[in-house]
């Protein structure tokens, strides 16, 4: 069977590999000149199944409001008038209750821990590296109230059988040393030690050229015009090169999602939101992070990939402004330089943001539409480098007409009406 795939980030070639793998005819559309050159390219770098969770919660609303006035916010909203965004954010603060907490919960760990266990077992079978180190995640805490709150956190933890471990501050510095020097700032931390970190954009050029080397035909350069539509089936999609026909199609554009499915009819709450990233070289190993840390008060995380600090977060709404604000900088120059202040030097940082695909409920969209040989593979917001390679296997059983591992019947857009 011949499949089209749309976009090449780590969730379009992880699902293009796996479709050649499985025996199809695979076509990737791109417009950049290579893989990974947008929302993966510059990611945290975290594997952490451990941290599927939905934004959407009980308490966030006031949390928010709280965030936006600290000197170095995690939120920030731009005042647009862009009826998507409103209708985006409404659609989130009905998710904020704990019954749709739960729910979503419910349906983005199963395919985050199968991801996780499909990366492993690929790293086993092919050997691919893109400085990946498997020590875990830890979650500091800057104040009692921080630590005391995580108790839900902790049963959902509990409830599907994930490891984790609550430190003080002796048993966070055994797992990182470099926070000796700065220990006495937190108060304790959560420590997931199954989570994994990597280069995301390392990842997913090395797996293009593994799903080169098995015939996908990666087009690059090439900008999509829209998607024909004949009946309840997909008839071509109108490119720079010409119309490219398939069997099946695959929509894996992140934030562009929408806007390419809405002229068929099809309306799924996909919203950008910004985020940013800079990254540091190391000029001291001993003083720099094992693994990855997740600052709770600021919620940025700090992550070793091989000879440099990657230094990611903040959330922005801004439509699909790519604008490099210098404030954001500031506030990953803070993070890191306060946890970690002799590992790297931030004055050669490079400085990089990227349109997280976000859905309302903190689920990814992935599977069938009501046009027949459509598929959808977009909204998995910061988790797409976690989900990427449960979602590419999930995505090649469907098109092979298998049942997938997992139940992916709560990850399909159906589930908004």
């Amino acid at each position: 069977m011949k499949v089209l795939v749309l976009g090449s980030g780590v969730i379009g070639v992880a699902s293009a590999y796996y479709l050649a793998r499985a025996g199809h005819e695979v076509e990737v559309v791109e417009r950049q000149d290579g893989p990974a050159l947008e929302t993966s390219f510059g990611n945290a770098g975290e594997v952490s199944p451990g941290y599927s969770a939905p934004w959407a919660g009980p308490g966030v609303p006031l949390k928010a409001v709280r965030w936006m006035l600290m000197q170095h916010s995690p939120l920030v909203i731009w005042p647009m008038f862009d009826p998507a965004m409103w209708r985006w954010g409404a659609m989130m603060l009905a998710n904020c209750t704990e019954r749709a907490y739960a729910l979503n919960k419910s349906r983005m760990v199963p395919i985050a821990e199968y991801s996780r266990d499909c990366l492993k077992a690929l790293r086993a079978e092919t050997g691919i590296a893109y400085d990946d180190r498997a020590q875990g995640t830890l979650q500091l805490f800057r104040t009692q109230k921080q630590l005391d709150g995580i108790g839900g956190d902790v049963a959902i933890l509990k409830q599907y059988g994930v490891p984790f471990e609550v430190l003080d501050r002796d048993g966070f510095v055994q797992v990182e040393p470099a926070l000796a020097l700065t220990k006495d700032k937190f108060v304790g931390a959560l420590r997931l030690p199954n989570d994994e970190t990597g280069d995301c954009f390392k990842f997913t050029n090395r797996l293009a050229e593994m799903a080169a080397a098995l015939g996908v035909k990666f087009r690059f350069g090439t900008t999509i015009a829209g998607i024909d539509r004949q009946g309840d089936r997909i008839s071509g999609v109108r490119t720079s090169a010409g119309t490219l026909t398939a069997d099946r199609y695959l929509v894996a554009m992140g934030s562009h999602s929408p806007l390419l499915l809405k002229p068929l009819g099809l309306r799924i709450p996909v919203y950008p939101v910004k985020g940013y990233s800079i990254t540091v070289p190391i000029t001291d190993a001993a003083c720099a992070p094992e693994s990855t840390i997740m600052d709770e008060t600021h919620k940025v995380a700090v992550t070793r990939l091989g000879d440099r600090i990657r230094v990611g977060g903040t959330a922005e709404l801004a439509g699909y402004s790519l604008a490099l604000r210098e404030p954001r900088r500031a506030t990953l120059e803070h993070v890191v330089t306060d946890l970690f202040p002799k590992g790297g030097d931030v004055s050669k940082a490079s400085f990089w943001c990227g349109l997280r695909p976000m859905t309302p409920d903190g689920t990814p969209i992935v599977g069938p539409t009501p046009i027949g040989n459509l598929l959808l593979a977009t909204g998995h917001g910061t988790l797409g480098w976690t989900m990427s390679a449960g979602t590419g296997r999930v995505i090649a059983d469907i098109v092979s007409g298998k049942a997938p591992e997992i139940d992916v019947a709560p990850l399909a857009m159906a589930r908004y009406g």
